[in-house]
């Protein structure tokens, strides 16, 4: 498959950078899975990436939410609108997963959402109160 000709060298290269890591290093395959698509296999692995995915849209959007300044309802809205949204695009159009192998579309959209919520809603906080506060 031609495919896969193309993924296993990189595949390859990235045990090879994995066996120079150490402690001290930040070598996660996690990472390069979020960047490249078809490098995910593992579950665990796949859930991780969604994770910390959130995470960074959640402090990104948190910090535009707070210099705007965005308020109440809406900018919760429009949040939970992105977040999902752009997670969903993620792993359906960019990876091209086969939802059902990982638990279906909702447990993949779900996955580490409130957490990024509160995160979103603690940056979003302090931007807003640094900036606009009198």
């Amino acid at each position: 498959n031609g495919r896969e000709e193309k993924i296993l060298p990189a595949l390859r290269s990235l045990e090879a950078q994995n066996d120079d890591c150490t402690e001290n290093i930040l070598c996660l395959p996690s990472f390069t899975g979020f960047l490249a698509p078809f490098f995910l296999t593992d579950l665990d692995e796949f859930l991780d990436v969604i994770y910390w995915f959130r995470q960074i849209i959640a402090v990104f959007l948190g910090v535009i939410w707070g210099i705007v300044p965005l308020k109440g309802f809406v900018g919760i809205a429009i949040f939970c609108l992105i977040n999902a949204g752009v997670l969903y695009l993620y792993f359906s159009s960019f990876q091209q997963i086969d939802e059902e192998e990982y638990g279906g579309t909702w447990e993949l959209t779900k996955e580490g959402f409130m957490t990024s919520f509160a995160l979103f809603l603690v940056v979003w906080i302090i931007f807003y109160t640094a900036i606009h506060y009198d």
